[in-house]
């Protein structure tokens, strides 16, 4: 009697324990916390990217920077929307023996026009304007009557949005580049100071166009100052604070600014930009009979806005390409539909719209020179994304963007199999998705 109840008790006990294991392993586990977005320019540090797996970058980009000469670059490298790779190398501030590092910001030049792209495609998502929408005329978005009383040529009124974007809206450099012209236009135009954006318009309009909107294409940096004075003429707001408050800041792109013309009134954590040794000072853009130092006053950077004044660290811009690439981990602020028509491939000679070029294979680049800066980024099929941007500009210009190809080339070659699974984008380590 008394071995039946023990029994009884152990199988009883046993339930019990049965009971309370299931109940353990059918027990919903706590969710872990989400990833805490790191502040990318105040966390960064080139430590942070010093490792032997990292060799074969250093060798390179150190080659790359002795043979062009240049002071300063900032390079940064993502893979499947995780920032696996942040560094600077050389001089930010070589007078100042201030050392190039991730959380520096340096000018992207018509890096500026992929943003100013982004934006137009939001404004079209929300409404409130169309790719489709004439630019000028009375159902023009700058339909105001300072500008259509100047135009002659009937062609401006078949200027729409897309044809801005695509650069076939007519305008041509052939007597020079408005943008870069400041000097010309103020004594053609009798001016005492620099064109405001405005001013800037109303020389252009009574000019004819060099081919009608859409029948071929000529890269124009107007046609974007045209679309980023549409971002203003739409939100009501100027263009750099709305790009902040509406596109930017939603990608998690904290210390973008519209950069200023000169050393003493750059930014606390903007680079020094250099030119070469043998580039000779110009005059002044505004006229002021000045000689300079051409990255500081030779053109009017901050009058470019959209079509090229943004500047921003390396990282930040990788952060921003992985909310406009269509990739599921970092959650894109436009949709779909949107980045399928922004790296739609149609030929050779079509710009894709804010790309330079986006091939049907997957690699779309973007590409921004001008003196004292030098920026490519290149967006390759396997999911990698390389940006670099230099402080100093090089004898060859734009031309400097296939060399720069070159060198990502043989550094993915040794090193992307090796990049370490982890994600600076978050103070909390990741695993890169498999």
């Amino acid at each position: 009697m008394i071995a039946r109840k023990a029994y009884g008790l152990i199988a009883l006990a046993a339930v019990l324990v049965a009971t309370l294991i299931l109940a353990c392993a059918l027990k919903p586990r706590p969710t872990p916390p989400p990833p805490v977005p790191a502040i990318l320019n105040e966390t960064l540090t080139n430590e942070m990217s010093d490792s032997s797996v990292f060799r074969a970058i250093d060798r390179e980009v150190r080659e790359f920077m002795s043979y062009w000469k240049i002071q300063g670059i900032s390079l940064s490298v993502m893979r499947n929307d995780s920032l696996m790779f942040s560094k600077g190398y050389g001089w930010a501030d070589k007078e100042k023996k201030e050392e190039m590092t991730p959380r520096h910001i340096l000018r992207m030049a018509s890096v500026s026009k992929l943003i100013t792209a982004t934006g137009i495609m939001k404004l079209e998502e929300q409404g409130r304007l169309s790719l489709d929408d004439k630019v000028f005329g009375p159902d023009g978005i700058l339909c105001d009557s300072v500008y259509t009383a100047l135009i002659k040529d009937s062609l401006y009124y078949d200027i729409t949005v897309e044809h801005l974007l695509r650069h076939q809206a007519g305008f041509s450099t052939r007597g020079g580049d408005p943008m870069f012209s400041t000097r010309t236009i103020m004594i053609q135009n009798r001016l005492r100071t620099p064109p405001d954006h405005e001013t800037l318009v109303r020389t252009q309009l009574g000019k004819a166009l060099a081919f009608a909107p859409g029948e071929t294409q000529e890269y124009s940096n107007f046609g974007f100052l045209l679309l980023s004075m549409i971002i203003e003429k739409v939100t009501g707001t100027d263009y750099e604070t709305w790009m902040q408050e509406s596109v930017l800041r939603p990608a998690g792109c904290l210390d973008f600014h519209i950069a200023n013309n000169y050393y003493q009134d750059k930014y606390p954590n903007e680079v020094k930009y250099y030119v070469q040794s043998d580039d000779k000072p110009v005059s002044e853009y505004n006229n002021s009979g000045r000689n300079v130092v051409r990255c500081y006053g030779g053109n009017d950077i901050r009058a470019l806005s959209g079509a090229g004044a943004w500047a921003a660290s390396t990282a930040e811009l990788c952060r921003f390409v992985a909310s406009i690439d269509g990739r599921p981990e970092v959650p894109d602020i436009i949709s779909v539909e949107s980045v399928r028509r922004m790296t739609e491939w149609f030929d050779p000679d079509t710009f894709s719209l804010g790309w330079n070029d986006t091939k049907p294979t997957g690699e779309w680049t973007r590409t921004g020179t001008f003196s004292g800066t030098s920026a490519l980024v290149k967006y390759f099929p396997d999911g990698e994304c390389w940006v670099l941007i230099t402080n100093t500009s090089t004898w060859r210009g734009a031309g400097l963007a296939p060399f720069t190809t070159e060198m990502f080339q043989k550094s993915r070659a040794e090193c992307s199999d090796l990049l370490p699974r982890r994600n600076m984008f978050y103070v909390q380590e990741e695993s890169f998705p498999e």
